[in-house]
Order: structure tokens, then sequence, then C-alpha cells
């Protein structure tokens, strides 16, 4: 047997250990895949969700079997980094209340702004605006970040100030700027609802702030991305140099095979795109300095110069730390889905990865500050253009969810 066989035969036997573990972790729940459209397709039946239909779902126990998340192909390596279930276990229950709230306008104070107002679907998860807007029309200060792949992050927003995706769920609520509505209100106006009230009660007992964030950060947890044309070329280059002699006794490896080159076929990743692989996991794009692991982010904090020209730069993390080091440092954003998420940077600063690529190969701007990471990478126009395909081949579809179906007002 080839060198390259056995190779898979190990990371066959990776897998099936990591799918052990996932059986013997949800003795008490059941699996789930992550991208299952069942997950945020909502409560059954048309129109404003009614007393009646809510009654029907709360009843259903199967609602409340706590689930245990599988990550998809490419961030499936990442499941060692899924943060959060202990404290919130997820259910179907908790994951629909949080997609009610999530796109719900009322939990603004005057009902015209939404967690998805800066966090749309339809814009990947994000604004397609330099900056959030909130209510009245007033521009926040930042960037809005995308709202998928949260299961495998902790501390949240540019600066890191909210310590989980619960505690960043009910931040906006209260922000002037964006939904410039108190806690008391919002718990007060929800419970006033009866379709929210029972769920409130069927799930946490009551309503209050703390399960408004706890389901909203349920709901957001089961937002990933799907396999990319980089996840199945990742996928394939665990096989490419099997010969064929290798399969003719092995059905489990040749199925696996096949698997791979079909995944590769249907989802094509260009010769630019694989050049700009080369480029991007190398010294030569210096990329993954801080785009690392199966989200494409090493959720930490770099100052790479953004703003720092200003008169009154942006501090970013040294808000939250006082640490002179993170002067103007703001967290790593991924990679995937990049292609649908301009602006670019945490002021909206650049309108197109062809900007961004631009600004690290001069090497950001130089400043006191400036993490020692970045440097000119003094790439070719042709290389610059194959960085950009690479990371559009970073993009794939993130789960249908319904977006209108919301509580009745009584």
């Amino acid at each position: 047997m080839s060198q390259a066989s056995i190779s898979i035969h190990t990371w066959c036997f990776t897998l099936l250990t990591v799918l052990l573990t996932l059986q013997l972790t949800s003795v008490h729940g059941e699996q789930v895949l992550l991208g299952d459209p069942a997950l945020t397709a909502g409560v059954p039946g048309s129109g404003p969700i009614s007393v009646p239909q809510i009654e029907a779902w709360l009843d259903d126990e199967h609602n409340f079997t706590e689930l245990t998340p599988v990550l998809p192909l490419g961030l499936s390596q990442g499941s060692s980094q899924i943060t959060g279930l202990d404290e919130n276990p997820l259910t179907r229950a908790k994951i629909e209340l949080g997609r009610q709230l999530y796109f719900d306008p009322r939990l603004s104070v005057d009902s015209t702004v939404s967690c998805a107002s800066c966090h749309d679907p339809s814009m990947g998860y994000t604004a397609q605006t330099k900056t959030g807007v909130g209510i009245k029309g007033q521009a926040g200060g930042r960037n809005s970040p995308v709202a998928f792949n949260r299961i495998l992050s902790d501390k949240q927003f540019w600066d890191g100030r909210a310590g989980s995706l619960e505690e960043q769920a009910i931040g906006p609520i209260e922000n002037p700027i964006e939904m410039g509505f108190t806690h008391e209100g919002v718990v007060k106006r929800l419970a006033s609802m009866p379709v929210y009230a029972k769920q409130f009660e069927k799930i946490f007992g009551s309503v209050t702030i703390d399960a408004v964030g706890k389901a909203i950060a349920a709901f957001e947890r089961v937002l990933v991305t799907a396999p990319s044309p980089y996840d199945y070329n990742e996928q394939w280059r665990a096989f490419q140099d099997l010969e064929p002699e290798d399969l003719e006794d092995d059905p489990e490896l040749a199925e696996l095979y096949a698997e791979a080159a079909a995944g590769i076929k249907s989802h094509f990743m260009s010769d630019s795109a694989k050049r700009g692989r080369e480029i991007f996991f190398t010294e030569k794009g210096n990329c993954t300095a801080c785009h690392v692991g199966a989200n494409l982010a090493d959720e930490k904090y770099h100052n790479i110069g953004v703003g720092m020209d200003q008169d009154t730069p942006d501090i970013g993390r040294h808000a939250v730390t006082k640490d002179t080091v993170d002067t103007g440092a703001f967290k790593t954003p991924t990679v995937r889905n990049v292609a649908l998420t301009a602006p670019y940077m945490h002021d909206g600063s650049m309108a197109t990865l062809e900007e961004v690529v631009e600004w690290y190969d001069k090497g950001g701007h130089s400043s006191k500050h400036l993490s020692s990471k970045i440097r000119p990478l003094k790439l070719t126009d042709q290389e610059q253009a194959d960085l950009v395909e690479f990371m559009k081949a970073c993009t794939s579809p993130t789960p249908p969810v319904e977006t209108s179906r919301l509580p009745a007002d009584a």
C-alpha cells in the first residue's frame, strides 16, 4: 500500500474517532448537521404566528430535545472551538425563538430596526454600508461584522468587548444609535405579546433580558457557511496522489475517493484561485499570520494600520484592555464568504477585495502600534488577482432562513 493510501486511512480513522466522540457526547441529545434548513424554517404555517400555532409548537417535546451540533465539511476542523453550549444548550424551541427575535424590529424603541437590519442574510449577514445604521438613520462608528460561524467564536464585536454571543446579542438593544431602547423596555414589550410570552415561559420560565440574549445566540450559532470550493479542493488534496492500484482492494477508500472527486467537479476552483491558495498559505502572502483555522480567522486583535492616519483614530481593543499594545487593534474577520460582505475593514473604508489586497501588499499604514505581522508583500498584479480569486473561492451558501414569519401583536 502506498504512503498516500496509508495517509488516507489515518484520515478516515481520525474522522471516525470524531464521529464516535460526537455520538458519546450526545447520548442524551440528538446530533444535527448545522446548515440543516429545518433548523431555521420557522414555526409551520403562514402569516403572523398565532397563539394556537405556538401552543402546538411548544407542545411538541421534540422541539425541546438537546441538540449536539455537527459542523459541515471545512468548518468541522474547528469542532474543538465550539463555545457557549455548556451554558446555553441548543434546542429547536430556543433556536426558533431566537430566529423570531433576530428578525423582529419591535426590539427597537420605534420598531424600525432589527438585528437583521445590520446583519442581513441577503447581504451576507452584514450590511452593505460603511457602518451600521440604526434608528432615525443614525450611522454607527464601525462596519457591521458578520453574524455567521459565531459558534466558533467567544468574544464579540470588533474590539471584543462582549465576552459571549449572549452578551453581544443584547448590546445593540440599549445602544442609542442602534436600537435606542432599554432592556427593561424590551422585556416589558415582549411580555405583553402572548406568542412571545408563552415561548419564554415554556423555554426559560419568564421573559428576561438574559433569556433574550440566550435565544438570539442559539439562533446565531446555527448560522454556518456550507462547504465552499476551497473546502472541496482541500478534501481532494488528500486523495490527489492516489494511484488506481491503491483503490483496487479497498472499497471504502474507493468510495471516499469518488466522493472527493465529485466534490471538486461540482464545486469548481479555478487555476487562479489555486495559485491564490498557495500565496495565502505561504510566506509570500503572509495571510495565515492572522487568517488561520477552520473559520480562517485567529480570534485575535491586530493593528493593520487602517484609520491610523486620522486625527483621532479609533483605538479599538485598547478601549477594552487599556493595554497600549492593543491601540488600534481590531478582531480578525473571517475570510469565509468575504466576497459577499463588502465594504471591508472595521471602518468600512475599502470597497473591494482588490483594495484590501493592495493595502496588505504595501504593508498597511505605518504607525508605532502597527502589528509586527504587517509587512510589504511585493506581489505582482497577477499574484494580487490570484489572491482575490482564492478569497472568492471561500464563498458558499448559508442556511435558508424564514425571515418574515413573526409573532402576532396580540
